[in-house]
Formats: structure tokens, sequence, C-alpha cells
């Protein structure tokens, strides 16, 4: 049961560490810890162990990790501005090719019309397809 605890506080360990490091090879090593204290908790023999730890670790550096960061990577946080992109607004003064207000989320923007032949009259739900300056470009729902 001692060797148990043993390879438990060393998973919580190293799954700890990856905080730092963040490449998730720790994560992944402390995971396998994790697993090889639950077989070791049932009375595997330590060569038992040592084969359930090498296998589980190789198996999750080698094929979850790859999965994991690629998933992780392809996340694309967007902030400021980026973020109204594609958001909905409500016309708050007739907006056309030049000139007009919308509301997006509790604030008005300056606004025009992403196609110049396009008058959105007040009232109406548009999406915000591009914000330029401080001005955002929108377009009729379809």
């Amino acid at each position: 049961m001692v060797a148990a605890l043993v390879w438990l506080i060393a998973g919580l360990v190293l799954v700890a560490a990856e905080v730092i490091s963040g490449e998730l090879v720790l994560l992944m090593l402390g995971a396998a810890a994790i697993g090889t204290a639950g077989v070791s908790a049932l009375g595997a023999p330590v060569w038992l162990e040592a084969l359930v730890f090498a296998a589980l670790s190789g198996g999750l550096v080698m094929l979850a990790r790859p999965a994991l960061k690629r998933k992780l990577s392809h996340q694309e946080l967007r902030t400021n501005v980026d973020a109204l992109i594609g958001s909905r607004a409500v016309v708050e003064s007739t907006v056309d090719a030049r000139d007009g207000r919308v509301r997006i989320g509790g604030d008005v923007w300056s606004a025009r019309a992403f196609d110049e032949a396009q008058v959105l009259e007040t009232g109406r739900t548009v999406m915000v397809m591009d914000i330029s300056g401080a001005i955002a470009v929108v377009s009729a729902e379809p």
C-alpha cells in the first residue's frame, strides 16, 4: 500500500509541475503514475508496476499528447474588435454606405453598410462584417 501512495504522490507532483512547463509531457507522466498507483493498490508486483508505468507513459506521450497539443493549438482567442466580427448589432440610426449608428452589445458604434446599395433601417438586426478603425461595417442578416 505504501508503493501505491508513492505512485499517487509522484503523479500529483508531476501534474502540478505541468503548470510550469506547459508542454503536456509532465501531465502525461503524472497520469501514468496515477494509473500505476491504481495497479499498485490492487497488489501488483513491482515488475508489473514498472511495466504498467512504461506502457501508460509511452502511450500517453506518443499518442495522447500530440492529439491534445493539436487540439489546443487550433483554438484562436479573439479579443478586442476581432471578437466583434460576426456578432449581431441593432441599427440605432439608418445605416447606408456612408453613415449610420449601430448598437453592438451595450455600445453604440458609427457604422456603414457592407454592401453600398443597402440601406438598413432603425431597429433592424445586422451582422458585423468588419471593424474599420472606429467604424463597424455591417450587413443585413440573411
